[in-house]
């Protein structure tokens, strides 16, 4: 018997935030070719209209919206249920990276945009998705995404960066403690260095040689690596699986 890697993501309902970030845009036509319904959520329209259209299955959503004013997550994932008429799968993608030269170049400002994106939206989409979830009886999949960066402690200005990451690993574990009861399960993917504009943001080519010369497999990661292991961690071959941090790094770190 083949072994399929989307086995039982047909038909489910999908919320990709950062959905058209080099790394959310892969994630979400990994779905769509799965044959899973996918409400690609990210800030621009154009964008976001523009992965839509990529896909294939269907229906799909495209929905413009600003992740930082948490109190709006509820009506997103209900608008996203009304649509798809439930919830199953949760990925959150989204995430901003602000570099300084040093940890001594880092300003309030930049602690508080990156944590208000990356660890405090993080919670509460967490928190209205499980919500969902729980009411609907069926169980569910909660992905997030976490960074090398939370085992590494970061380098230099990225530290605070690295911070909100760690603070993911353990929201994560978490959440997969308190939801697990409700058949919901809580993961976590871990990239090292992706090749994205993210990565590549603030890095001329010499750092970027440099960080991939520490890689044992010698390359940085296509995002549809990361793809890979997100449909895996949503499918059916993956219903033990709870509260585990997932290393997708080529050996950049060992763990």
């Amino acid at each position: 018997m083949a072994f399929d890697i989307a086995s039982g993501l047909e038909g489910k309902s999908v919320i990709v935030t950062g959905g058209t970030g080099g790394i959310g845009r892969e994630v979400c036509l990994a779905f769509g070719a799965a044959g899973s319904r996918v409400a690609v959520v990210d800030l621009d329209k154009q964008r976001v209209d523009a992965v839509v259209a990529e896909m294939e299955g269907g229906p799909h959503l495209g929905i413009a919206y600003d992740l930082k004013p948490v109190s709006g997550h509820a009506a997103l994932v209900g608008e996203v249920a009304a649509a798809f008429g439930r919830l199953d799968v949760l990925v959150q993608t989204a995430a901003v990276l602000i570099r300084r030269p040093s940890v001594f170049e880092v300003s309030e400002a930049d602690w508080d945009l990156q944590h208000d994106i990356n660890l405090k939206a993080s919670f509460f989409m967490c928190q209205a998705a499980a919500r969902a979830m729980k009411e609907q009886g069926t169980g569910g999949r909660i992905i997030n995404f976490t960074s090398q960066g939370w085992q590494s402690g970061g380098f230099g200005g990225s530290v605070a960066y690295a911070a909100t990451k760690g603070g993911i690993v353990s929201m994560t574990r978490g959440f997969a403690r308190t939801l697990a009861k409700d058949g919901i399960t809580v993961n976590a993917v871990s990239p090292g260095a992706a090749d994205t504009a993210m990565m590549r943001s603030g890095m001329d080519e010499a750092a970027l040689a440099a960080t991939v010369a520490q890689i044992p497999l010698g390359y940085m990661a296509a995002p549809s690596e990361l793809a890979g292991t997100v449909l895996f961690l949503a499918s059916n071959h993956a219903g033990y699986i709870t509260g585990a941090t997932i290393n997708v790094s080529g050996g950049w770190l060992m763990y």
